[in-house]
């Protein structure tokens, strides 16, 4: 027998460890989870989109409202991510998340219940034009927290990358699936014959998850402790930041404005897989079931990509995806011809191609533009790299369709676009390798005290930096903060 005696710590003890690591990343859940409700209005509004159209045609096409009010919400993002990236450095992480799901609530419930004076089918139309830039403006502002949070005391920095996936470009494509189930959902109950209450539940609905989302947030109870140290209220030394920063924040723009620019337009392709899997059946609940099978591929490569982006890492993962959605993407241009004539084939690779898409760019591009950037200027930079990549999004919207008729007419002018977004994939590549840097486990705390030095090295006075009074209200017991979640 062994003389060694083993110390068992009392059963208290042993439950704190584990019960404050689920209270940590409770928070990085809660700051990144309002992107699904992001996620589904952003998506429903495609499918009310063709409800609109179907039911005033003559209203919808004679003054451009379907192509204005799938680009106007972009517009109202831009403008809510440049507006929030400041809120979010000089007033706190969770003000203006409460803000960002405030306004989404606000927007949707607008979109569900908008109305043209005397009934006026135009009036109407307009007002939802409106009601789309605001909800686009309440945009979650929520990742730059998140990321904060995924590397903080008492989460294994090992894995904080995967957190910080899950909570935010899963959350998104999970908000995708759920708008494209809801509105079938909805068309089994009301028919498609009585599409009116079937558009504006399918807004109006979207208030929910960001409600679930509010509540959740105003539990939460301080400030990431990253921000406390390290923010900065007034005088911002831009010049500095933009010297020291403006490598990557130029290759994080280029490569999210590349990326939306192929994303969102690709949407495009949906229809033609639609209509040759249905024989172009205009059965609305056929079209719309198709609708939900195609943004369920989305998810599997930003599932896998979560689970691989720590051993991976996010920089070398982003460049195996845009290489290997590259690839596939030409693959597709050379041999559409056949594929669509078994368009099983053509759907799954296709599937894999969108795939790709969410393991590369989708799950790292959001993670480095969060990580790179040191806290001070954290949510800024980020919303610059967002409101690049919407920009993209809005310009791809009115490019493509060109685009397309600049192909001559038959299988090039569908396979065409695959060869100018797989080009462009590998141009995204090329873009990330040589101006985005890679991210180091627990780098974010290094970069910011690098930061430190590099200011005062340079003149600033860096005893403006941090929230000192949040600090000192730091004296409040952790557990019962934790204790919350």
């Amino acid at each position: 027998m062994s003389n060694v005696q083993v110390q068992h710590l009392p059963a208290s003890d042993r439950s704190t460890k584990p019960r404050k690591t689920m209270g940590k990343l409770a928070m990085v859940f809660c700051c990144g989870s309002a992107l699904i409700s992001d996620g589904y209005v952003n998506s429903a509004a495609g499918t009310v989109n063709l409800f609109l159209g179907k039911l005033y045609p003559k209203q919808y096409k004679a003054n451009h409202h379907g192509t204005i009010f799938t680009g106007i919400a972009y517009l109202g993002v831009i403008a809510g991510q440049l507006g929030f990236g400041c809120i979010v450095d000089r007033f706190g992480r969770k003000s203006s998340m409460l803000a960002a799901s405030c306004i989404m609530i606000i927007g949707s419930a607008l979109c569900a219940g908008a109305y043209g004076a005397h009934g006026s089918i135009d009036g109407m139309l307009a007002a939802l034009i409106v009601y789309r830039f605001i909800t686009g403006v309440g945009n979650p502002s929520g990742s730059v927290a998140c990321s904060e949070n995924s590397e903080t005391t008492g989460i294994n920095t090992r894995w904080s990358h995967m957190w910080f996936t899950l909570a935010t470009d899963l959350s998104i494509d999970l908000g995708f699936v759920l708008a494209s189930f809801v509105p079938l959902v909805l068309v089994w109950i009301f028919g498609d014959k009585n599409l009116e209450p079937v558009w504006r539940l399918t807004f109006g609905l979207g208030a929910i998850p960001a409600a679930l989302v509010l509540l959740w947030r105003l539990k939460m109870p301080h400030e990431s402790e990253r921000f406390r140290q390290s923010a900065i209220k007034r005088n911002v030394p831009y010049r500095l930041i933009v010297k020291r920063y403006w490598r990557p924040l130029l290759g994080c723009s280029l490569c999210w404005f590349i990326y939306d620019f192929i994303t969102y337009p690709f949407g495009l392709f949906s229809s033609v897989i639609v209509d040759s899997i249905t024989n172009s059946s205009t059965k609305l609940t056929t079209v719309l079931a198709w609708n939900l099978v195609i943004n369920a591929l989305y998810v599997p490569g930003s599932f896998i990509g979560a689970f691989t982006v720590d051993w991976l890492k996010p920089k070398r993962q982003l460049l195996i995806g845009l290489v290997l959605q590259g690839i596939i993407g030409f693959l597709m241009s050379g041999l559409y011809g056949s594929l669509t004539q078994h368009i099983a084939a053509f759907a799954v690779i296709y599937g894999i191609f969108l795939s790709l898409g969410e393991f590369g760019p989708g799950d790292c591009l959001g993670l480095l533009a969060a990580k790179c950037f040191p806290t001070a200027a954290r949510g800024q930079m980020y919303a610059t790299c967002a409101a690049v990549g919407k920009v993209g999004a809005y310009v791809g919207i009115w490019a493509f369709p060109a685009l397309i008729n600049d192909f001559p007419a038959g299988a090039k002018q569908t396979s065409g676009p695959f060869w100018v977004g797989s080009g462009l994939a590998f141009l995204s590549a090329l873009v990330a390798w040589y101006f985005i840097p890679e991210l180091k486990e627990d780098g974010m705390r290094d970069e910011d005290e690098a930061f430190r030095v590099y200011l005062a090295a340079n003149g600033y006075d860096v005893s403006q930096m941090g929230h000192h009074e949040d600090i000192d209200d730091e004296s409040v017991d952790e557990d019962k903060k934790e204790a919350i979640y």
